[in-house]
């Protein structure tokens, strides 16, 4: 019994940390994303900038 509890244990512990690994990648991509947003956002008030002193 000593050594089925223990098993259970050690998986409960290792889901444990891939939750805590998903977790913290998670938040990795929003990062990202939100990195590659701004950059989207810069570079189309770039774009329609260009396109309005282009038209005057």
């Amino acid at each position: 019994m000593g050594s089925a509890s223990a098993t259970i244990g050690l998986f409960s512990g290792v889901g444990i940390l891939i939750y805590l690994g998903l977790i913290g990648l998670s938040i990795y991509c929003l990062i990202l994303f939100i990195r590659l947003a701004h950059r989207g956002i810069r570079a189309l008030d770039l774009y329609i900038e260009e396109k309005r002193q282009n038209r005057l």
